[in-house]
């Protein structure tokens, strides 16, 4: 299943650094797992800059910020990349404990596999399940996808078996190349920044409507009559002149 495609409205800029008194975008916080190997700072250096690299250290984790537009609504991006074990037997648990107060921090998933490797295919369902253990509400946006989709020569996944875990597992499920297609690999963030987004506005409805009004300021209410009756003043002086 393909999100939505929305590049037309889409737009990256970096997040000025220095802060000021206005209205601040909203925060919109994305978090990629996945075993190790899989192409998840790729991924994520593809949708910010554009360019693919191909080859890079294994990471500690690292937050990458922009400014982004999304369907004319300004936001502030953060996506946690996370490093990832290079077994899914290799201590799961461990790297799971390590993981949670990332998943803790995040509001939507991207969990990557590569189609080359059966071993981080399996690793998708407990680092789903987790993060359902984290996030109980399942309205939490998660996308899965599978990664290298280019190197056909080595399979290991098929199509199929992504689509049937993610039908499982109630979500989301694209096969992209980050390498060949930036569109791809552009719609899965685009479609996860949509739907956090959606759930900001329905969380701030909620609030809005729990919160009991506070009192207004005395002073701003005096302030406010006076106001209004210097302005009913000078309406009333044309019509007593005429």
């Amino acid at each position: 299943m393909r999100p939505p495609t929305m590049s037309g409205h889409f737009l990256l800029a970096p997040i000025p650094e220095s802060s000021s008194d206005h209205l601040l975008p909203k925060d919109i916080k994305l978090a990629v797992l996945g075993a190790g190997r899989v192409g998840k700072s790729a991924m994520i250096v593809r949708f910010l800059t554009k360019r693919f690299i191909g080859d890079y250290e294994p990471n500690t984790g690292k937050l990458y910020s922009r400014l982004v537009y999304v369907e004319g609504d300004q936001l502030s991006l953060q996506i946690q990349d996370t490093a990832g074990g290079s077994q899914v037997q290799d201590g799961l648990a461990q790297a799971m404990d390590s993981l949670s107060k990332c998943v803790q921090w995040a509001e939507g998933f991207l969990l990557v596999y590569s189609i080359t490797d059966y071993d981080s295919y399996l690793s998708i369902r407990p680092l789903y399940q987790h993060i359902r253990k984290v996030h109980p509400d399942s309205k939490t946006p998660i996308i899965i996808v599978g990664n290298k989709g280019d190197l056909l020569h080595a399979r290991q996944v098929q199509t199929c078996d992504g689509v049937q875990l993610a039908n499982e597992l109630g979500s989301l499920f694209l096969e992209i190349s980050t390498s060949e297609n930036y569109e791809d690999v552009c719609d899965v963030f685009q479609h996860l920044c949509k739907e956090v987004s959606k759930l900001h506005s329905l969380g701030g409805e909620r609030r809005r409507a729990s919160i009991i009004p506070r009192p207004r300021s005395p002073n701003m209410q005096d302030l406010k009559r006076r106001f209004k009756q210097a302005l009913s003043s000078k309406a009333k002086a044309p019509s007593a002149l005429g």
